[in-house]
């Protein structure tokens, strides 16, 4: 049972549940592989704030995660433990390898201790869940993650819990891949990927069910516009909860709701073949 809904013995349990994380096998992290992470509240190097609605939080060590795995090709590597860490959505695991080096990975749906994952460059490897080769090699119709854009960059696409990439088809030095979002995208052969499905895919169904938890995760709240004054929001001040008839935006005036995010002009645009659709708006983002 991953996910376990708590008793509704008070108002802040009443809507709460939790991940109980079944795929986890090891509860000590890697002390190796860890570094401090330090926190900026929202705030740029004076102190200004710059990106609402952070602050707070739990202390956390960051995990180093071995995103690339290029130099690892060939050497084979046996997985030592699942791990959860609190500053992702899916889950890492623990990979040692012939020669004695530790590693955080992500961990895909399936993988478990004792089994062996590899990376390849120069040719295919068997096609299971972990296993890293280029997508020239990869078999068409197999779910993907940890995608890279740019060959040698390292894995950018699909590293949230539960994600995924389906490889379509090839064509010419490009690679189809139908992304979560919906989003149709070609992306170079020479670009490497992570046969599988990212794992803890259950932790979309989790509720946190009071503002307390939110608070512990460095979510502070944020203020309606229409609630501030005149000086503070162009939505704030005047007689009552009214905008003044016109879009909602944020602070400094910017749409918030139903515009088009992303820049026309960049190089990638014709990589794209289908756009993603807003289900709120039924607009292409």
């Amino acid at each position: 049972m991953p996910i376990r809904v708590y008793k509704k013995t008070s108002a802040g349990r009443r809507n709460a549940s939790v991940n109980m994380h079944a795929e986890v096998t090891k509860f000590t992290p890697e002390h190796s592989l860890m570094t401090p992470l330090p926190k900026s509240g929202g705030r740029n190097n004076r102190g200004i704030i710059v990106s609402r609605g952070i602050g707070g939080g739990v202390k956390k060590m960051y995990r180093k995660i071995d995103f690339k795995r290029f130099d690892r090709d060939g050497v084979e590597g046996k997985v030592v433990g699942v791990e959860y860490d609190p500053n992702r959505s899916c889950h890492i695991a623990l990979v040692q390898y012939k020669d004695g080096e530790k590693r955080y990975i992500i961990a895909p749906n399936g993988l478990t201790d004792g089994m062996t994952v590899e990376a390849s460059s120069t040719g295919p490897v068997e096609p299971q869940v972990g296993n890293v080769m280029k997508l020239r090699y990869i078999p068409t119709g197999l779910d993907v993650h940890c995608v890279e854009l740019i060959p040698g960059r390292g894995a950018q696409m699909c590293r949230s819990a539960g994600t995924y990439a389906k490889l379509s088809n090839r064509e010419d030095d490009y690679a189809t891949l139908v992304l979560p979002s919906g989003e149709v995208r070609r992306v170079p052969l020479e670009c490497r990927a992570t046969i599988g499905q990212v794992g803890n895919p259950d932790h979309r169904l989790r509720m946190l069910g009071k503002a307390g938890l939110s608070r512990l995760m460095g979510i502070r709240p944020i203020t309606r516009g229409v609630a501030k004054s005149h000086h503070a929001h162009p939505l704030g001040g005047g007689s009552g909860r009214s905008k003044g008839n016109r879009p909602l935006c944020g602070p400094t005036g910017v749409h918030a709701k139903g515009g088009n995010t992303r820049n026309p002009k960049k190089a990638s645009k014709k990589l794209i073949l289908r756009r993603r659709i807003s289900k709120r708006y039924g607009q292409k983002k």
